[in-house]
């Protein structure tokens, strides 16, 4: 018989489950809903030294109670890390771990950088004195919870913020409501501890359709996101998708027990991780001509940059680094100062990714090619850590861009921004009041409005709705003709309000280019959209 212990996200507890429960029971399968300490009615009131650690013994003690020999561990939302520490302490004991619409957490990670909601967020921090960051979840909670107080429960008509809240009939939306309870602030801010002992443990992520979530978007990452991503091609690893929103146990109780039995199974979909060797239309495998070799376990932001640019002069400031041209290189008199290119990388990335953006083949390639036309090529590293970090991010932004135009070896009235995929909603601001010395803005492969499921983002940070709402520079936008469908249709969006507006864009297509196609497609039509868009970039910067 498979016993299934199922662990709620963060303000309630195993009342949630109770519809999902009595499906599993009539297939015969054994749940065991869980209320952990101060998480609900029967869970006790939870003083100040309930943390993290608390939900993870107290897991583990139901685990040695029981003598079952398929024990399936599910976790939603924060429920997710109190599972993976206690399957780290009993492995041996678990046959699958289930993470419903949440993704997976790492060692040495709180269960705060899953808060995307920058209030909430350094609340947090301001009671535990460090900087949380990365995430994919959709909301936040009300009310105070930093220095160790508890994290109010949402209020009425706020729940859609810590997901959504789709296909929840409003009788049950009223019962979570009126049952909720505050969370512990130490089971949030406690950093999750694993030896790695449950790396080897079968896992499934089930997938709400409704809260933005699906197994094409999560392909999309493994194949062009961030670089952790790329673990989720892992052959332990399946996804399932249920058409509903973040909360399944309330609003499709039926449909997630049927999903909860698949995952039992070993069913799902497995991702793929990126091809090296797809044919890219001329002939060869990408890497296979131009001097590079790519090895197919390299992971994609590492890969070579697809032109070769001599190495030049680097100054590192802070979080910006310089790179410079030669005294007599082309395109400028001797001894006046350069145009700049701020070259702007997405994300999210995680605080301890290395190497940083800046230091990747990639962004060393741009900034390099730059400097080898005559401009100053300029670098970053932003903190974008999560979806509600684009705020800081874009601070970051403006603060190294001051800093470039503050150089006396940069000619501050002639900048030009440079946008990569999801960093292209940093574009936003710029192209809704642009300074008179911003030359030019570009854009490659970019995400030109939130990505689907991404309500975290503040509605600031859409160019769809901010390009030619004022009388802003020429944009050179280059499209990968082999795009991910959801970045796709926002450059379509972003195209048609740039041609109501007047707006001035030059588009540069990649007929055969893939996201990324500067590492994963060094071929000549690659190298040449290249060319052409830095070409393009650096005239505007010297009209």
């Amino acid at each position: 018989m498979t016993v299934f212990v199922l662990v709620s996200g963060p303000f309630t507890g195993g009342w949630v489950w109770e519809e999902t429960a009595g499906r599993l029971r009539e297939a015969g399968a054994e749940p065991y809903p869980v209320t952990l300490t101060g998480m609900g009615e029967r869970g006790g009131e939870g003083g100040p030294g309930t943390d993290l650690e608390t939900h993870i013994e107290e897991l583990v003690r139901l685990i040695d109670g029981t003598d079952a020999t398929e024990l399936v561990l599910v976790g939603h939302g924060y429920g997710l890390h109190p599972v993976f520490g206690a399957a780290d302490r009993r492995p041996e004991r678990i046959a699958r771990i289930v993470a419903l619409d949440t993704g997976l957490p790492r060692d040495g990670e709180a269960a705060a950088r899953s808060v995307p909601d920058p209030e909430t967020r350094a609340r947090l921090e301001r009671g535990t004195g460090t900087e949380t960051g990365s995430g994919t979840g959709t909301g936040t909670g009300a009310g105070s919870a930093g220095h160790g107080g508890p994290v109010p429960p949402p209020t009425r008509g706020t729940w859609h913020r810590w997901g959504s809240t789709e296909g929840i009939a409003a009788e049950a939306l009223e019962r979570l409501e009126r049952r909720a309870a505050p969370q512990p602030s130490g089971t949030l801010t406690q950093p999750l501890r694993l030896t790695g002992a449950a790396d080897a443990l079968p896992t499934t992520g089930v997938l709400c359709t409704a809260n933005g979530s699906s197994v094409d978007l999560v392909q999309m990452l493994v194949e062009s996101g961030p670089p952790q991503f790329r673990a989720l091609a892992d052959e332990r690893i399946r996804f399932l998708e249920l058409a509903t929103g973040h909360w399944p146990m309330l609003s499709a109780p039926a449909e997630l027990s049927g999903v909860l039995l698949r995952a039992a199974a070993g069913e799902g979909h497995r991702l793929t991780a990126p091809a090296r060797d797809h044919e890219n239309g001329h002939g060869h495998a990408p890497g296979h001509g131009h001097g590079h070799g790519h090895d197919r376990e390299q992971p994609t932001h590492l890969l070579p940059f697809l032109m070769d640019v001599p190495e030049g002069p680097r100054e590192r400031l802070g979080r910006v680094d310089l790179h410079l041209p030669a005294a007599d290189g082309p395109g400028e008199p001797a001894g006046r100062p350069r145009p700049a290119v701020v070259f702007v990388h997405g994300g999210p990335v995680t605080p301890d990714q290395r190497p940083t953006p800046r230091d990747t083949p990639f962004f060393l390639g741009y900034g390099r090619y730059a400097a080898s036309l005559g401009a100053v090529g300029v670098t970053l590293d932003h903190r974008l850590y999560g979806l509600g970090d684009y705020p800081r991010a874009a601070d970051d932004l403006a603060e190294a861009v001051e800093l470039v135009r503050a150089d006396p070896r940069v000619d501050g009235d002639r900048v030009a921004l440079w946008f990569f995929s999801t960093g292209g909603l940093l574009a936003a601001d710029w192209l809704a009041a642009p300074p008179p010395w911003l030359r030019c803005v570009a854009a490659s492969y970019p995400a030109l409005a939130p990505l689907p499921g991404w309500g975290a983002v503040e509605s600031r940070f859409r160019p769809v709705d901010a390009v030619g709402s004022a009388d802003g520079p020429p944009i050179v936008l280059t499209r990968a003709g082999r795009e991910h469908p959801a970045f796709a249709e926002t450059v379509q969006e972003f195209l048609d309000a740039a041609a109501r507006n007047g707006a001035d864009v030059e588009v540069v297509d990649v007929p055969l280019g893939h996201h990324g196609f500067e590492l994963v497609d060094p071929t000549e039509e690659s190298r040449a959209a290249v060319e052409r868009a830095m070409r393009s970039v650096l005239g505007h910067l010297r009209d």
